[in-house]
């Protein structure tokens, strides 16, 4: 009888239920493959325990474009507008990585003018990107106000990159041999003002989110990715920082104008999702200073952003590999010519295929609330996993 019994366990398995001692089964569960929380379309088989997760696999492939086949029967210029879409939150580093690796297959030294510019432009698509993700991380847990903060700072920047290049997400700027064209007068100006004013901003949405109690207890010790694991699946990026991966190809590999920036690293040790979200945080603040040494060069070099080039671009025979440091992690371009104008094979290994392949690892044994909080804060486009 409930009033007659003396075993506070035993009480509580009555009244509450912890389900401790009941036979249950196991169930699968689909999330997706359209959620909300996703950013794209991805599908999780989940097999639970009641509310804990037991087992995860994420199954990618609804957003298949065939990108990289498109690449085969397109010129050296139009796969540059292919390329800018499948990571669409980093348009412009990802047009960046193609026209480096088809630069560097037939030679061609680029212009000063618009190494520098490049560099700041790339700086600026890294905060945009970091941006976006600090506004939606925290409203997929719940948290409403933070959207509104980043989106007021992307707005700023928006404007200069809306300016320079024409476009407000896919830029088309990235041309073979330097960039498309010239910045308007005063523009180097302009987003210097736009980076002070984020800047100064970015301390509301910095305050508000990083140490609020609800969202400590919601990421601290939630979703951890040991170094190893991070290693051992290619996480890298934020990713792979947060978890202690001292890793970063602007430092270690430098291309582009970075050999000539000091590049700090933003890394953590915990590896779980709070550690994840301060990593891109904290870079937000790196990448404006780096973008603003960057255009403070510009104004010091005058000449040419591009070189001449024929009317038909044709890489000579042979391969190369390039890769960046995109603002999800390590993008590479595996470009393969057989001196025609269209590449015979160009391979992308982007960072969020690897970034989604560690929720296999991640999420089981976690709690069904606790699941969009990790997934959240594995940083990822689908797109980029499926292009």
């Amino acid at each position: 009888m409930l009033g007659m019994t003396t075993d506070t366990g035993a009480l509580r398995e009555l009244t509450v239920g912890t389900g401790s001692g009941l036979d249950t089964a196991d169930m699968v569960l689909n999330i997706g493959p359209q959620h909300p929380s996703t950013h794209g379309v991805l599908r999780l088989k989940l097999v639970l325990d009641g509310e804990r997760v037991v087992a995860c696999e994420p199954i990618v492939g609804y957003m298949h474009r065939g990108a990289e086949k498109l690449f085969e029967v397109r010129d050296y210029r139009q796969i540059i507008v292919l390329a800018n879409r499948h990571d669409w939150l980093s348009a412009f580093s990802s047009e960046l990585g193609v026209v480096l690796a088809v630069e560097r297959m037939m030679g061609i030294e680029v212009p000063e003018r618009a190494i520098w510019l490049r560099t700041a432009l790339a700086e600026l698509n890294r905060v945009l990107n970091h941006l976006m993700f600090l506004g939606s991380y925290p409203l997929e847990i719940g948290a409403i106000t933070p959207m509104f903060y980043a989106f007021r700072e992307r707005e700023a920047l928006q404007t200069v990159m809306e300016e320079v290049s024409g476009g407000r997400v896919h830029y088309m700027f990235n041309r073979v041999g330097g960039l498309k064209e010239e910045v308007p007068a005063g523009w180097t100006r302009r987003a210097r003002e736009a980076i002070d004013e984020v800047r100064r901003r970015l301390p509301d949405l910095d305050n508000l989110i990083r140490r609020n109690e609800i969202f400590l207890a919601r990421t601290v010790g939630v979703g951890v990715l040991t170094a190893e694991q991070a290693a051992a699946f290619g996480a890298s990026g934020p990713v792979g920082r947060a978890s202690g991966l001292d890793l970063d190809l602007r430092r270690d590999d430098p291309y582009l104008a970075y050999g000539e920036l000091d590049v700090p690293v933003v890394t953590r040790t915990t590896g779980d999702c709070h550690a994840r979200f301060e990593v891109l945080l904290d870079q937000v603040y790196v990448s404006l200073d780096l973008a603003q040494q960057c255009l403070d060069r510009v104004d010091q070099i005058t000449g040419p952003v591009n070189v001449r080039l024929p009317k038909v671009v044709k890489a000579p025979e042979g391969h190369t590999y390039a890769w960046t440091e995109n603002p999800l992690g390590i993008n590479g371009y595996y470009l393969v010519s057989r001196g025609e104008k269209t590449p015979w094979r160009l391979k992308l290994r982007t960072a969020s295929y690897a970034n989604v392949q560690a929720l296999s690892t991640l999420i089981p044994g976690c709690l069904v609330p606790d699941l969009i909080a990790i997934l959240g804060s594995m940083f990822f486009v689908v797109g980029d996993i499926d292009k």
